[in-house]
């Protein structure tokens, strides 16, 4: 899932140096953690955050056949 993040990701960015991806597990929960330097965030999270939504939506389509469940964090890199 991490790879699949990723890849939606750069293709977004033009600075892909700077983004990281975390994957963090708590059972059958999943938290991926997006950092992103500031100047990308509005790539990232997009118009009233319809980006950061089909990025959610594509996670949760993609996972629902895992037994997992995925949560997708997008934070500003300091």
């Amino acid at each position: 899932m991490k790879e699949l993040v990723e890849y939606l990701v750069n293709n977004l960015v033009d600075d892909t140096e700077g983004i990281s991806i975390e994957e963090k597990e708590r059972g059958n929960f999943v938290d991926l953690i997006i950092t992103v330097p500031q100047g990308e965030m509005g790539k990232i999270i997009g118009k009233q955050g319809r980006i950061a939504k089909a990025i959610r939506s594509v996670v949760k389509a993609a996972s629902s056949k895992l037994s997992k469940k995925y949560n997708v964090e997008i934070c500003e890199k300091k």
